[in-house]
């Protein structure tokens, strides 16, 4: 599976593209295949997002897991506080990046 990520223009926040739009969160995620390249390029030109790019991902039973620890913890948050994550109420959170 390879998913599309990239930074959201106005906020900065890391967004993941959902096959229609952008999402803040990664389980929104989807395969964008072969067309990743293209779609980051048309994304970044229509100034819905910056820094787009692909990633390899895994639909697991919890959802979309990117491949790489560096986009699990870009889809997670900050790991230094667990309280100001995506998922600040699930105590797993830490193990799903890791």
């Amino acid at each position: 599976m390879k998913i599309l990520t990239g930074n959201d223009l106005k906020t900065g926040a890391v967004i993941w593209w959902t096959g229609v739009s952008w999402s803040l969160d990664v389980n929104d995620s989807a395969d964008v295949g072969e067309h990743g390249a293209a779609l980051a390029a048309r994304e970044e030109g229509a100034r819905n997002v910056v820094g787009a790019y692909v990633v390899d991902g895994a639909k697991t039973e919890e959802g979309v897991r990117p491949a790489h620890i560096k986009e699990r913890i870009r889809a997670l948050g900050p790991t230094v506080r667990l309280d100001l994550t995506l998922k600040p109420s699930d105590p797993a959170a830490a193990d799903w990046v890791i």
